[in-house]
């Protein structure tokens, strides 16, 4: 099978970090968003105009990452591994999908019809069955059985995808429940994870009703005023950095619409539905057209020691439909071609079913999705045998689930950070990628 080979984009130096986010947006310098300052227009998502900026990055074609989380460890006989009429399998159908000969359960007929753009890894085997461990081994590509220094997913696309002079953060988790913001390590804390909790835009990202524009334009100039005298004679790497973040941060308060997902058309809004994950999914359409090279939308809870069944109900049905959804615009807008997607949990759950009509957690035989940008579509990696109690063929980890998902968008996940001098393996120099699932 041939591989296109994909340059890697050029690293950011310039962008945005959280920690300069919320501490030269915050309580240190109290500058909030110029509400009203930036004039309506017609933009990508329907809203208000993207920056030249961001549209130039968006059309150059960088790469993208969409991680939709779902947090607790999602069933994957009740999802992407299906085993109906037998032991394990539960009271759900199987159901045929796009792709012939490839069914998943019944409890998704959305994404169903979405799969001939989606691939299937349904043999991973990652050896752990507790919470901490499995959101850090699967958002690091390392095994951590303590929190170990390595950088989150988003921070080393943040790092290695981020165009040049993009003032927007390349790190956003949008949170409803489950995990905090991904570490950067010895990154840095430039490409540390920025959270917007609820959907809601970053936190001191709104100018305060009692501070009037003007008064707001005079104290930058003041500061602007005491940098350069200060610059002039003790100017140093440190003090250039600080004002260089926050000048950036200035940049990115007057792009506070680009967090609004209330500027989406009430169609969409309506399409996407009005429940907390469709929102979320929605405005992670926004992020990724606006050109944030990497976007986690958290899913919770499915953790379903008892009663999995209706949880599962419950869950996938709130999932369904709005993953759909999003997977039809990103190809629709021709961006699906330049984001990967990803769904994936902290590990599966136990064939067995317990005396709760539950199922407790499981990392020995489960399942992750990829799509978009560097990956074939339709395709299926690996096997467990009949009942879902082991992998048969093919088996994979976490290690190799984080290669294939920077060399699909194009990054040398053989190569190294230089950090200070020091150098750091991209990812896990024991583990390769997926090659079969690679375009």
């Amino acid at each position: 099978m041939s591989r296109t080979t994909i340059p890697a984009c050029r690293s950011l130096e310039h962008v945005v970090s959280r920690r300069s986010l919320l501490h030269t947006m915050g309580g240190v310098i109290g500058l909030g968003g110029l509400n009203g300052a930036v004039g309506p227009g017609l933009g990508l998502c329907g809203g208000l105009a993207a920056s030249p900026a961001i549209a130039e990055a968006v059309k150059t074609g960088g790469k993208r990452v969409l991680v939709i989380f779902l947090h607790g460890g999602v069933s994957q006989l009740e999802s992407w591994d299906p085993k109906p009429g037998t032991d394990t399998g539960g009271p759900f159908r199987a159901i045929p999908t796009s792709v012939p000969g490839v069914h998943i359960s019944e409890l998704l007929p959305h994404t169903a019809r979405q799969m001939h753009r989606l691939s299937i890894i349904r043999s991973l085997d990652t050896r752990n069955g507790d919470h901490g461990r499995g959101q850090r081994e699967m958002t690091s590509g390392r095994d951590q059985p303590a929190p170990l220094d390595y950088p989150h997913l988003g921070a080393v696309v943040a790092k290695t995808a981020t165009p040049p002079g993009f003032s927007l953060p390349g790190h956003i988790l949008v949170r409803g429940g489950g995990g905090g913001a991904g570490p950067a390590a010895y990154l840095g804390p430039r490409y540390a994870g920025v959270v917007m909790d609820n959907g809601e835009p970053p936190a001191h990202t709104a100018r305060p009703e009692s501070l009037t524009m003007e008064a707001d334009q005079r104290r930058s100039l003041l500061r602007a005023k005491v940098n350069d005298r200060f610059a002039g004679r003790r100017r140093t790497a440190e003090t250039d950095a600080y004002t260089q973040s926050y000048e950036q941060a200035l940049d990115l308060l007057t792009q506070r619409h680009v967090f609004d997902v209330s500027l989406e058309s009430q169609r969409d809004q309506d399409r996407y539905g009005p429940h907390e994950f469709g929102r979320h999914c929605l405005l992670a359409r926004r992020l990724l057209e606006h050109g944030v090279p990497f976007v986690q939308v958290n899913h919770s809870n499915y953790d379903t020691h008892y009663e999995n069944f209706d949880f599962h109900i419950e869950q996938l049905g709130e999932f369904d439909h709005p993953f759909a959804t999003l997977m039809e615009d990103l190809t629709t807008r021709g961006l699906l071609e330049d984001t990967l997607v990803c769904v994936m949990s902290e590990f599966g759950r136990t064939p067995r079913i317990n005396d709760r009509y539950g199922r407790d957690h499981w990392g020995t035989a489960w399942s992750v999705v990829l799509g978009g940008a560097g990956i074939q579509p339709g395709a299926i990696i690996g096997r467990t045998n009949a009942n879902g109690t082991a992998v048969e063929d093919r088996k994979v980890d976490h290690g190799h689930v984080f290669h294939t998902i920077l060399r699909a968008i194009g990054v040398n996940s053989s190569g190294d950070f230089d950090v200070a001098g020091r150098s750091h393996p991209i990812a896990d120099p024991a583990k390769g990628p997926i090659d079969e699932l690679l375009t």
